[in-house]
């Protein structure tokens, strides 16, 4: 079952993990605070999605906890660890509130926004807390780039035996039609 918290005790953000994270996960903190995220906003009335980095796989990024987003991005994605998925339901009071974003968020609008946590950075000019944190991101970022490679690699090979296999078929056809051929003339 999902695990749900109460992230302002007044259930103006509600947090469900949708995809835990590793254990050894990193998350947002002093020395990191830049996020890269990629979500989905939809309005809690009727579902409509204003806003996504899904369609053009497009990465936001923002320094937690300065305000630069809603309240209840702020509260959110200090909690997430890199990998894990959340969605998050925004109460008005932790969102837009009554002046709303138009044209796509109207006054009072309750939000839900799955939440993916992509990486976790340190400011541009900063120097990091911890050698063995930013190790950790290269390491996991290692790890997702071979992950990637291996499975691209892996339906490389899938297409070359399904090539060979129907180039088996065409020739053993081309075999046949020729063996029939010459048992006629005969």
């Amino acid at each position: 079952m999902a695990e749900t918290i109460d992230l302002t005790g007044d259930g103006g953000v509600i947090k469900t993990v949708v995809r835990k994270a590793k254990d050894d996960a990193i998350s947002p903190s002093d020395s990191l605070p830049l996020v890269d995220v990629h979500y989905e906003g939809t309005l809690a009335e009727n579902g409509e999605v204003f806003d996504t980095t899904h369609e053009d796989n497009s990465i936001f990024s923002f320094e937690v906890g300065q305000g630069a987003v809603i309240k209840a991005w702020d509260l959110a994605l200090a909690t997430m660890k890199v990998g894990e998925v959340a969605k998050i339901t925004c109460k008005p009071e932790y969102a837009y509130g009554s002046a709303g974003s138009p044209p796509e968020i109207p006054a009072n609008a309750t939000l839900i926004f799955e939440v993916e946590l992509v990486a976790c950075k340190p400011r541009k000019g900063s120097s990091l807390g911890s050698v063995s944190e930013e190790k950790a991101r290269l390491e996991e970022l290692k790890k997702q780039r071979e992950l990637a490679a291996a499975t691209k690699e892996e339906e490389k090979k899938k297409r070359e035996e399904a090539k060979a296999a129907a180039a088996a078929r065409v020739q053993a056809k081309l075999d046949a039609k020729k063996g029939k051929g010459k048992g006629k003339g005969k």
